[in-house]
C-alpha cells in the first residue's frame, strides 16, 4: 500500500543518518514494517546511490544465490529489508574492508537483524545503527521536543498546547502507523492492522526464524496485547494457547525482533534488596495495540478503564522516540518493589542521571500517585533529576522537590 500521506511528515531521524552517512560506511535503519523506513531512505537516492529493495522477488533470488557477487557490483547503495537475505551482510563486511569510504551503504531492516543466528559475523566498528519507529505525536506536529532533554536537567516546561480528553483519546487510539494516520474510519484502521500482523506472520517471522507453530503467533500477539505494561509472566501466557515456557519465551523473542512488542526490563542497583527484577511487555505501537484490543474512541468513551494500559504504551513509544534522538545512549526501564511501589518508565542516561515518568490515565492527580516516584528517587539520592506524572489534565503542578503533576500534552514541548 502507497503510504500517501507519509511524505507530509518530517523524520527526526533525518538529522541523525545524514551525520552518520559522512563518517560511517555502513548506516542500518531498523525498525517495524509500514513504519516509513523506505520513504525515508528514498530520500538519500541521488545519481550514483542505487536503490534495491529485497521485497522484489527476483531481486531476493541473486541476492541469497550469490551475495558476494551481488554487493560486489555496488558502489554506493540503498538496500532495502536487507533481514530477508543476512548473508548480504557479510559480503558488505567485505567491501568496507576493502574500501571504507563513508556512506557507501544505507540498508533497512524489519528484524533487529544483529540479534538472529544466521549472521555470524558483525559490521561493529563498521555500521551505525538508527532506529525508525511508528510517526510520533511530535512528528505530525512537526516540532522537535526537547521534553526529555530538559528533564534530565531537572526542568519541565508548561505544555505549549493542551490535548485532553477526547482528541487525547483519539491521538492514542491512532497512533504512528502513517497508515493507521490517514484511515479516518476506526473500521479501516483495524482492518489494516488485521492484514499488516497476518503479512508479518506470513513472511518476515519465516526469514528469521524457524518456527513449528506459525499458527499461534497471532493468537500470542492478542494474548500479548492483553498483557501490555504488565509484568510478563511466560507460562501464563504460554498456557493461555498451549504453548510451554520455553516456546512462548522464544516466540515473543521472534515478535521483538520484528518490532512488535518491547521487553522492558526492571531498573535496580544491586545494593537494593528489595526490587522486583521482572521484564514487562510493551506494545510499541498504541494504534496497533488498540486495534489488537478492538478499543475505539466510542468504547473508550464508555468505559474509561480500558485507556490506562493504552495511554501507558503510548507514552512508552513517545519515551523511546524522543531518546533515539538525544545526544547520548538512554536506556528505559521499569521500576517495581517488593512493596508494590512502582514507576511505569524510568529512562536514564549513559552519565546515570535518571528520570522517572508514571503515566494516569485521569483528569486529577494527588499524593499518592507520588508514591513510586519517591521510593526511586530516594533509592538514586543526587542522580534523580526529575519525577512527572503525566495526566488528562491542563495544569502544570508541583508536587514536592523535582516532582511534577504535568499534563500529557508537555511531552510534546519543543522549548
Amino acid at each position: 500500500m502507497a503510504n500517501t500521506a507519509f511524505p507530509l511528515f518530517r523524520r527526526f531521524s533525518v538529522e541523525r543518518i545524514t551525520t552518520a552517512l559522512k563518517d560511517t560506511p555502513v548506516v542500518m535503519v531498523i525498525g517495524p514494517r509500514q513504519c516509513g523506513k523506505t520513504t525515508l531512505v528514498r530520500e538519500f537516492v541521488d545519481g550514483d546511490r542505487a536503490y534495491i529493495t529485497l521485497d522484489d522477488d527476483t531481486v531476493l533470488q541473486a541476492a541469497r544465490n550469490d551475495a558476494a557477487g551481488f554487493v560486489r557490483g555496488l558502489d554506493r547503495a540503498v538496500i532495502d529489508e536487507v533481514q530477508r537475505a543476512p548473508d548480504l551482510l557479510r559480503a558488505i563486511k567485505k567491501a568496507v574492508d576493502d574500501d571504507r569510504r563513508p556512506g557507501r551503504f544505507l540498508l533497512t531492516g524489519s528484524a533487529n537483524i544483529l540479534t538472529l543466528p544466521t549472521v555470524s559475523e558483525s559490521l561493529a566498528g563498521r555500521m551505525e545503527i538508527v532506529s525508525l519507529l511508528p510517526l510520533s505525536h511530535a512528528e505530525l506536529r512537526g516540532v522537535k521536543p526537547a521534553f526529555l532533554a530538559r528533564a534530565f536537567t531537572g526542568k519541565i516546561g508548561k505544555p505549549s498546547e493542551i490535548m485532553i480528553g477526547h482528541d487525547l483519546v483519539r491521538s492514542v487510539v491512532i497512533g504512528g502507523y502513517p497508515e493507521m494516520v490517514q484511515r479516518k474510519d476506526p473500521k479501516r484502521r483495524q482492518v489494516w492492522a488485521r492484514d499488516y500482523v497476518k503479512t508479518i506472520v506470513q513472511r518476515d517471522v519465516r526469514d528469521i526464524a524457524e518456527v513449528e507453530k506459525l499458527e499461534q503467533m497471532p493468537r500470542l500477539l492478542r494474548v500479548l496485547a492483553h498483557h501490555s505494561g504488565q509484568l510478563t509472566n511466560f507460562l501464563e501466557i504460554g498456557g493461555q494457547i498451549g504453548l510451554d515456557d520455553k516456546t512462548t519465551r522464544k516466540y515473543v523473542a521472534i515478535l521483538e525482533e520484528l518490532f512488535l512488542v518491547r521487553r522492558l526490563e526492571p531498573w535496580f542497583r544491586n545494593q537494593l534488596k528489595r526490587i522486583v527484577k521482572t521484564p514487562k511487555i510493551h506494545f510499541l505501537d498504541s494504534g496497533l495495540l488498540a486495534a489488537m484490543l478492538g478499543l475505539t474512541t466510542e468504547r473508550i468513551a464508555k468505559d474509561r478503564s480500558a485507556l490506562g494500559p493504552l495511554l501507558e504504551t503510548f507514552v512508552f513509544s513517545e519515551v523511546l522516540k524522543q531518546a533515539s534522538w538525544l545526544d547520548g545512549a538512554s536506556m528505559v526501564h521499569h521500576y517495581r518493589d517488593k512493596d508494590q511501589n512502582e514507576v511505569d518508565i524510568v529512562i536514564e542516561n549513559d552519565s546515570g542521571a535518571l528520570i522517572g515518568i508514571e503515566v494516569k490515565a485521569s483528569a486529577t492527580v494527588n499524593s499518592g500517585d507520588f508514591k513510586g516516584l519517591n521510593k526511586l528517587a530516594q533509592a538514586c539520592g543526587k542522580e534523580f533529576k526529575l519525577g512527572v506524572v503525566l495526566y488528562d489534565g491542563e495544569s502544570l503542578v508541583p508536587f514536592g522537590n523535582h516532582l511534577f503533576a504535568a499534563p500529557m500534552s508537555c511531552l510534546w514541548n519543543s522549548g
